[in-house]
This record gives C-alpha cells, structure tokens and sequence, in this order.
C-alpha cells in the first residue's frame, strides 16, 4: 500500500489537498514496485528464466487493467527478475494435460485468446510502456517487448522470435505489436528463420529503440526517460500514445477524426491550463490523468 498527494489546480497555482492510498494488486508471479507515478512491473520467476505459465499471462492482463484504472501511475516499466527478461511460453505448463482444453478454448474463441490479451493490453495502457530487456527475450518474452512503446536493450541480450522453430507461429498478438517497427521483409526473415540476434543487431532491425552496456544502465536509461515523461501532462501522453498508435489500425480519416477529439478534450482539461502555466511558474505539478 502506498500513499501519494493529491493535488488541485485553482487559478495558477496547486496546493496538497488529500492523500491518496494506492494499494497494488497482490501477484505471484509479478514483482510489482510503484516510484514516484511509475509502476514497476517485474517478471518473477527467475528460477525458470522468467518463461510465461498460464497463471502469469493472467496477472499481467490483471496488471495492465489496474494501470488503467489508476490515474496517479504515469508510466509502466517491464522488466524482468534474475538472468534473463523471458526465455518465452513455459512448454512445461502449457504441454499439461489439465491445460489442454483451456489452450484449445483460447484459439477457438472468436475474441483475442489469453495469450493474445496478455500482450496487445499494454498497447491500450494510457500512459508509456517502457520494456526493460536482457539476458534472453525469446518467443512470448519478444512479443510482451515488442508489446511496450520504447524497449531498452543490452548489447549482449539474445533475442529472437522462437515459434517456427516449435514448427508454430507467432500468435500473441505479433501481427498487431510489429505493425510499422520494421519491414515485412524483415519482419519475415527473422519469423522464418527463428534466428537468434544481439540486442546491437535489435536495434540495427528496428526492434528496440535504445541499447545500453549493462542492465543497470539499461535501468537507468529506463528511469532518466520516465523521469522526463513525468514533466509532461499525463493526458498529453495519453493522447498521444492513442493517436500514434492509430498510424497502423485506423484509416487516416478516422485517424484525423482521433486527433480532433483528443484535443477537445484536453483543451477542456485541467492539466493542459497547468501546463502552459508552468512556463512561468514551473513548480506547478499535474494532477493525475483526467482521460483515458
């Protein structure tokens, strides 16, 4: 349980009015930390390499719907506890008897499977997403990353997108998070060759947007950005996230049609007000997200 200010804008200044008690939802397999907005999301199960068991799809999709609901977060990081950020899907839980109904019902039912869910979740998430990765981002741990806004990459991090090699395909939402991050062609190589590549090379496709020397770095570069987004309105980034991620799903007239309404909204807002009135009095602090 945590407790954080809340704040209220009147004229050209903010003052403390209340506190606000922030209780974290309870996970098992998720390491969940929130500092000063930002909510830190761990994978936890470093004794497998992070591998992703059915139980732990379902609490990050319990996480992200949290994060919307919580207007005081301000950005999310994924990362993951121990070796390696994910070595993909744990084929131990997915391979047990007790789950081979529940795994056909997934790709069965018309609406997105779990496996689906868990990921393009965080793309409707309305604050950033930064992924934090090393050691190992293979398979399901590659489509959570390619799930966030920006990922954060060491050098040395193996990665690849593992499914041909299974003799299956990508199907955790890849064909909706890759959307515009790289060519097709590319896109299809790495798809059918189930290559494993550096996280230099990463960046060099398109996949990731930073590398870093070490995990630590990679942390703090993670930390330096989420401390500059917390400069920035909440609902602005919002908006923004809303608006550019409908470059790739929406046709430009529905995509022009967004930016008008997200607009009218925040010129409604209070945090647009502060923020044009930070300009001279930049002690002033937004309040949380008024829209999502």
């Amino acid at each position: 349980m945590l407790t954080l200010r809340k704040w209220r804008f009147s004229a050209l200044s903010t003052k403390p009015v209340a506190k606000i008690t922030v209780t974290l939802p309870t996970a098992q397999h998720l390491a969940l930390t929130l500092r000063d907005h930002v909510l830190i999301v761990s994978l936890n199960r470093p004794a497998k390499k992070n591998a992703m068991s059915f139980a732990l799809l379902r609490e990050l999709i319990v996480v992200a719907s949290y994060v919307k609901q919580q207007p005081v977060i301000r950005a999310v990081v994924l990362q993951g506890e121990g070796s390696a950020f994910s070595t993909g899907i744990d084929l131990t839980d997915l391979n047990n008897p007790k789950h081979s109904a529940l795994a056909a019902w997934e790709l069965l039912k018309p609406a997105p499977s779990l496996f689906q869910e868990a990921f393009i979740i965080w793309q409707s998430v309305p604050v950033p997403v930064l992924a934090v990765l090393h050691g190992y981002c293979l398979g399901a741990g590659m489509q959570l990353a390619l799930a966030a806004d920006i990922r954060i990459c060491t050098t040395d991090c193996q990665l690849a997108i593992m499914e041909s090699r299974w003799g299956l395909v990508p199907d955790m939402g890849l064909s909706q998070t890759l959307r515009g991050l790289v060519g097709l062609d590319t896109a299809k190589e790495l798809t059918f060759s189930a290559r494993m590549f550096t996280g230099q090379q990463a960046q060099q496709y398109g996949l990731v947007t930073h590398v870093a020397q070490s995990l630590d770095e990679a942390k703090q570069h993670a930390a330096d950005l989420t401390a500059e987004f917390l400069t920035r309105s909440p609902d602005a980034l919002a908006a923004a996230k809303a608006v550019l991620n409908a470059l790739h799903t929406e046709p430009p007239v529905a995509s022009l049609r967004l930016e008008k309404r997200w607009q009218l909204k925040l010129l409604r807002g209070k945090n647009s007000r502060i923020a044009r009135a930070k300009a001279k009095q930049p002690d002033l602090e937004f309040l949380p997200r008024q829209f999502d």
